[in-house]
């Protein structure tokens, strides 16, 4: 019965031995894993802050401005605009215009027809063929009244019918002018039943309201040109916000098309008059970097944002806080030792970001000389 025993406690023995060899020592990882002690507290061993690259800094004193939102569009200044008409009426003979297609000043942009062009041609040389002849007999007339030799009454009637005449040709030689025919080089050889209408402005045709064929009558919109080299930003803002907005003052927009890039203007003017309706004022700006213009076209809509008055406030790095479920949190040390340290999470109210800092609204929260995991933060709240 001893020996069985005996052999009993060796096989005990052994099972024993082999259990405590096979047990395995903690892996590093193990060892620097972060233990989260309730809902809000975490522990953080030095190994895994190290490991991590985490860091710990203290809140800063940053100067943030104050921050008017508004929208708008771009537009261009009157003067960059031009909506393309007629004098005289007439039928569109040639027109080789597409919108989009860049114009020069001065180019051509479509021909008219009409008879009735001939008829003021042939007046205008009529009257001044007639005004030589009123010339020269007005001249004689003059110099035979001078003699008494031709009486008061012809000299007058010879000065007025000259008179007439040359009033009747200036108002016909303008006439020309606005058809786009030279007065000055007209002749019989040259009279002719078209005009050719001109670009007033160098740019971009973005309206196209005639085809060939079509009878253009005096005012009708054929052609809208519009120059973009200077565009501006035509922003509105609310009542409330006018006295806060002065001009000089920066303003960053976006546009739709590309939310993630940020562009530069200024405040130029601010204009006196509030929509009755809307109940907002209208905001002019310069776009600071002018060569940026080819990147827009007139009417995008643009968000912005006037920078207003520039104050120092409590902020953070953008890299400490942790946005969940809507809101914002950060680690705040509360205890360190030579294992590590003890975080506690807490909630914090966000203002305007700047530079990688964002802007804490409730510093009054947080004791003077609190720590915070401005580094890492991300990985461990959840």
């Amino acid at each position: 019965m001893k020996k069985y025993a005996f052999s009993f406690l060796i096989v005990i023995s052994i099972f024993s031995l082999t259990s405590c060899n096979s047990k395995t020592e903690p892996s590093p990882s193990d060892a620097s894993s972060v233990e989260q002690v309730g809902d809000d507290v975490y522990n953080i061993s030095q190994a895994q802050f190290n490991s991590s690259d985490m860091a710990l800094g203290q809140m800063e004193m940053k100067p943030f401005s104050g921050i008017v939102k508004a929208n708008g569009m771009f537009d261009v200044p009157p003067d960059n605009e031009a909506r393309v008409s007629t004098y005289f009426g007439g039928t569109v003979k040639s027109i080789q215009l597409i919108p989009g297609q860049r114009v020069k000043k001065g180019q051509i942009l479509f021909v008219l027809e009409n008879p009735d062009y001939v008829q003021i041609q042939q007046d205008y040389l009529e009257a001044k063929g007639h005004l030589t002849y009123l010339k020269s007999d007005f001249d004689r007339q003059k110099n035979l009244v001078q003699d008494n030799v031709a009486s008061q009454k012809t000299f007058l009637k010879s000065e007025s019918e000259y008179t007439v005449t040359r009033v009747r040709l200036e108002s016909l030689g303008k006439k020309l002018v606005l058809m786009g025919i030279n007065p000055n080089a007209l002749s019989i050889e040259n009279i002719r039943t078209t005009i050719n209408i001109h670009s007033p402005i160098s740019g971009f045709v973005t309206h196209v309201d005639i085809a060939k064929g079509t009878f253009l009558i005096p005012s009708q919109n054929a052609i809208t040109i519009i120059n973009t080299d200077h565009l501006h930003l035509e922003l509105n803002i609310f009542e409330k916000d006018l006295m806060k907005v002065k001009i000089g003052q920066p303003i960053v927009f976006k546009i739709q098309e590309d939310n993630s890039k940020e562009y530069k203007a200024t405040v130029h003017m601010v204009n006196k008059t509030v929509d009755p309706e809307k109940r907002t004022i209208n905001i002019h700006g310069h776009i600071i970097d002018e060569g940026q213009s080819a990147k827009f076209n007139p009417g995008m809509y643009v968000e912005a944002e006037i920078l207003t008055t520039s104050e120092l406030k409590a902020s953070l790095p953008e890299d400490a806080l942790v946005d969940s479920e809507g809101k914002y949190y950060v680690l705040v040390l509360s205890n360190t030792t030579k294992e590590g340290y003890t975080f506690i999470k807490k909630e914090v109210k966000t203002g305007s970001t700047k530079d990688g800092f964002v802007e804490i609204l409730n510093m009054q929260n947080f004791k003077d000389n609190s720590k915070f995991l401005v580094r890492g933060a991300f990985n461990l709240i959840k």
